[in-house]
């Protein structure tokens, strides 16, 4: 980034413009990267124990990642469609709907991956956004 003077107006808004057009694109790849590893996580934590046996892997292939572009970046949404999801994550204790008695302790992986991502999470964002200027 360049400490350089603006003598006139037009300058200025056609040297933010050029910003701003960058920093778009660099900020959704480092949210894709960001999305791609916390999937890795979370699927490295359905993994066998401490987490959820993976008989034969299905529930830990099931986790997706979506990333969508927005105007300057993107957001993503890192889940899966899997019906025992919520069940392995929280756990559950008592009567389903069909009146069979579960005592499934909590399994957690999506927690964990998420405490794992955080603490850079908007340092990385930051950078990519700086390096775009």
């Amino acid at each position: 980034m360049t400490n350089r003077r603006f003598t006139e107006p037009d300058e200025l808004v056609a040297a933010m413009a050029a910003a701003a057009a960058r920093v778009g694109p660099a900020v959704s790849l480092a949210v894709r990267h960001e999305a791609m590893v916390l999937q890795a996580l979370i699927q490295a934590g359905a993994s066998g124990r401490p987490g959820p046996n993976a008989i034969t892997g299905r529930y830990r292939a099931s986790w997706q990642t979506q990333v969508v572009p927005r105007r300057h970046g993107a957001s993503a949404t890192v889940g899966t469609f899997a019906p025992q999801g919520r069940r392995l994550e929280l756990g559950f204790y008592g009567a389903d709907a069909l009146g069979r008695v579960y005592a499934q302790p909590p399994f957690p992986h999506v927690a964990p991956a998420l405490v794992q991502l955080q603490p850079g999470f908007a340092a990385r964002i930051a950078t990519a956004a700086a390096g775009a200027l």
